[in-house]
């Protein structure tokens, strides 16, 4: 096959071309019809299980994606000034009139009810009916809130100096430019207090847009920066464009493919052009660097092209391999995005091979000897590498002791710092910390109760009473009458009043007992409207507050116990739950009379069969969910749920804690199922089992360096960490392929082994070399991103390239030395 593709390529140059140029031309078309995905949601599989709940919660308590708008006075009054109130009043009416968001639950201190208690009476108000004109009614207002648990430290800061604004939207993909036109109208108020914008929502679907943009910008910068720095090894545009022709090619073709399978560009794919830029210029590099080195000695072009691709075609194919099984793991994660990243990056591995066999050798062959002339005559950087490479081998083979002791003291502390990993992703951290998002996050953060949210959803198991009401009803042949599409509770009301209008038109008995029957089914399957339900919900809510990780909690029980103190006084002696059902339904009843009665249904369903208890949290840190949900786990083992209550959880916090568990757990599967395959790969290419063992020196080390660093650092094990393996596992394996294979080739000539060495840290060595220099350097323009996962990929891509290359160049020489009997 390698024969073939051979005589083909250099044969046919431009058959070679035009059908690369037409491949990419054709994958080129289909990029126009990108969609961008940035919902973390969409990590989980559709029917995973937490997911499915997920949504069911909101759509039964009737929840949506919020943004969050706060605002911060320096004001002596704090917000409680008649200027940031009249702002926060003009925000409002202006939000009511944008399109996009639900306006029906907008919440702010402009449209919420003051409840209070007159002649004996209950009574909703508007908190600001109009603007305040002096600071003693800005005053009032402070002291009507402070009595409203529901709005303390939610909509206004405990420290009086911030109010928030919470704005529901329709579609959460639209977050990021609603957040726009509401920077937009702030610009134009007459106020001094600062204004910022966060929440989950915004914070990703604005990572979205940016990564949109930075995937434009930071792939061509990558591959601008490699292509300057192969000019300097090799002083020649011509020849160096090569490389870079097949690195875009393989890009664009991949990413073609993708789109036009209809795949949508998330988190994860976004960074395909860049992780596909380094592994598809390697093969290149390789061959380039041979090529030149070869060059110089002789002047027939095909000959030298020949030889290259006979001493690199071997090792080339399987790094090639080895590097799409690294990334093909990736498949073996729970995650759909991450599957798609890990399967396409494969693709795009094993199609940069072939363009390399095929492309570089028709492009070689197609410059004239005028174009490769410099390559003789110019003292390049590339051959100055040649003059110290040998001393580093003779440095390597005089010092191996205490080299080998300096490998052995890095694999300790690596291991050290890998028990330091703490695994832990927050979506907003996805930004850089002078972010305007990371800076909205911080400040409002240490205003409120928290700006993350999370739902821990109470029901009742209304199995049994849906049995006796099925029963009931067949027994009244009353099936007809009743819409069997409704919930329970709606069944039941409609059973009741079919029975009244039975009743209304004649008195019977049997009539009144199964009406009798169907509201006690109603009281029953309306728990969480008796007063012991309440209670529980309280209980959890204490448990909840000596939890320094919750800011606050809201439920049923706030709204209960303000209206039964202004029914019965006003005063907080009366701030307390209901002693009765009926007494609790009465205040219930009083509720939705409201100005916003449909509050009601954020906090239980309307049969009141189930409750939600929200958490706010000051961190969407998923180690801090997680730590929430084990202790309160532990409090549920001491003080267990009544029979029939279960609890689960549910919010964006909640989800993205899910899929980090998933992804870490098949991250890990994944890698280690990868290295036994690459291990195996690496004994069938040698034949030889200590040679495969000495393959995976360098892979061993660096992944255990990296992670070992990434540990010392105190650098949370997130999303681009994960996926970092299989990087690592790609990269790591090439260099030391490639310098056994070459150094297998060379001892069978020599027959020595001295010299073996000896002339492998010449030209392979410094091929090498050149790779993890050009890559390494190549992707520094990652480091100035405004996206974390891209810093974190370039940072640790350039590690990935520095270490293995120095294990390879350094430690591996020495373990074949020492190894030598055994092979």
């Amino acid at each position: 096959m390698k024969n073939h593709l051979f005589q083909f390529s250099v044969n046919r140059p431009k058959w070679v071309y035009a059908l690369l140029a037409l491949l990419s031309f054709a994958c080129a078309a289909f990029i126009v019809n990108i969609k961008i995905d940035t919902d973390p949601e969409n990590m989980l599989a559709a029917d995973q299980v937490e997911r499915v709940f997920h949504n069911q919660i909101k759509q039964r308590f009737q929840l949506h994606d919020a943004i969050v708008l706060g605002a911060v006075s320096e004001h002596q009054a704090g917000i409680y000034n008649p200027k940031s109130l009249s702002n926060l009043i003009e925000i409002t009416d202006w939000l009511t009139q944008l399109q996009g968001v639900l306006v029906a639950d907008l919440v702010s201190i402009a449209n919420v009810d003051n409840i209070t208690q007159q002649n004996g009476a209950l009574r909703f108000e508007w908190m600001m009916q109009s603007a305040p004109t002096n600071l003693e009614q800005s005053d009032k207002i402070k002291q009507q809130l402070e009595r409203l648990p529901l709005f303390k430290n939610t909509l206004v800061s405990a420290d009086h100096q911030a109010a928030a604004v919470y704005i529901p939207i329709k579609n959460k993909d639209q977050s990021y430019q609603i957040s726009q036109q509401i920077t937009d109208f702030i610009a134009t108020l007459d106020s001094d207090d600062q204004y910022h914008i966060t929440g989950l929502p915004v914070a990703e679907d604005t990572f979205g847009f940016e990564m949109f943009v930075q995937m434009g910008i930071s792939a061509p910068l990558a591959a601008l920066m490699i292509f300057v720095l192969m000019w300097l090894f090799f002083r020649n545009l011509k020849f160096v464009a090569a490389p870079m022709i097949v690195a875009m090619a393989t890009v664009i073709i991949v990413m073609g493919v993708m789109i036009g399978m209809g795949f949508t560009v998330h988190i994860m794919s976004s960074m395909i052009p860049i992780f596909l830029m380094p592994i598809a210029v390697v093969d290149s590099v390789h061959i380039m660097s041979e090529f030149a080195d070869h060059y110089r000695k002789h002047n027939d072009k095909q000959a030298v092209i020949k030889k290259v691709i006979d001493n690199l075609y071997k090792p080339m194919l399987f790094t090639s391999l080895t590097s799409a099984v690294g990334f093909a793991s990736l498949m073996l994660t729970p995650i759909p995005p991450v599957q798609v990243f890990g399967a396409f990056v494969a693709f795009g591995i094993l199609l940069a091979f072939m363009l390399t066999i095929i492309f570089i050798p028709a492009y070689l062959t197609s410059l004239k000897a005028e174009s490769l002339a410099s390559l003789k005559t110019t003292e390049t950087r590339a051959k100055r590498l040649e003059r110290w490479l040998p001393k580093l081998g003779v440095a390597s083979f005089k010092y191996s002791k205490g080299i080998i002791a300096g490998f052995v003291v890095l694999i300790i502390l690596a291991i050290i710092g890998i028990q330091k990993i703490q695994i832990n992703d927050n979506p907003t951290r996805w930004f850089k910390a002078d972010h305007k998002i990371r800076i909205a996050d911080k400040v409002l953060n240490q205003h409120f109760a928290g700006t993350y949210d999370a739902y821990l959803v109470l029901e009742k198991d209304s199995y049994a009473i849906a049995q006796r009401y099925s029963k009931l009803i067949k027994s009244l042949e009353l099936n007809d009458s009743i819409n069997t599409d409704l919930a329970l509770g709606s069944q039941i009301n409609e059973a009741i009043v079919a029975l009244e209008d039975k009743l209304f038109a004649a008195q019977n008995p049997v009539l009144e007992k199964s009406l009798q029957e169907l509201e006690l089914l109603k009281r029953e399957l309306a728990y969480f409207q008796s007063p012991q339900a309440l209670k529980l919900l309280e209980q959890i809510q204490n448990e909840l507050a000596a939890n320094r990780l919750v800011g606050k909690s809201m439920s049923l029980v706030e709204a209960v116990k303000t209206v039964n103190r202004e029914l019965r006084s006003g005063l907080d002696q009366d701030y307390q739950i209901p002693a009765s059902q009926p007494a609790v339904a009465q205040t219930l009843l009083q509720y939705q009379s409201s100005h916003r009665p449909n509050d009601l249904w954020h906090l239980v369903t309307q049969d009141y069969s189930s409750a939600v208890i929200w958490l706010q949290m000051t961190s969407g840190d998923n180690q801090k969910m997680s730590q929430i949900i084990s202790k309160l786990d532990n409090y549920f083992v001491n003080a267990p749920l009544p029979e029939g209550v279960s609890a689960n959880w549910a919010g964006k916090t909640f989800l993205n804690k899910i899929w980090q568990d998933e992804m870490v757990a098949g991250m890990l599967t994944s890698l280690l199922s990868a290295f036994v395959v690459v291990f195996i790969m690496m004994v069938l290419l040698f034949r030889n089992v200590w040679l495969g063992l000495l393959a995976m020196l360098p892979l061993t080390i660096t992944i255990t360096s990296i992670y070992g660093l990434i540990g010392w650092l105190g650098k949370d094990y997130d999303m681009p960490i994960a996926v970092l393996s299989a990087l690592t596992l790609g990269l790591s394996v090439d260099f030391a392929i490639h310098f056994v294979q070459r150094s297998r080739d060379i001892y069978r000539q020599t027959g020595n082994l001295q010299k073996t060495f000896e002339q492998m840290y010449k030209e392979p060595a410094s091929a090498i070399s050149r790779n993890a220099i050009v890559i390494a350097v190549g992707f520094t323009p990652l480091l100035v991103a405004p996206l974390m996962p891209y810093v974190t990929v370039g940072f640790f891509l350039a590690t990935i390239m520095a270490v293995s290359a120095l294990v390879t160049l350094v430690l591996l020489p020495i373990a074949l030395k020492q190894a030598r009997k055994q092979l």
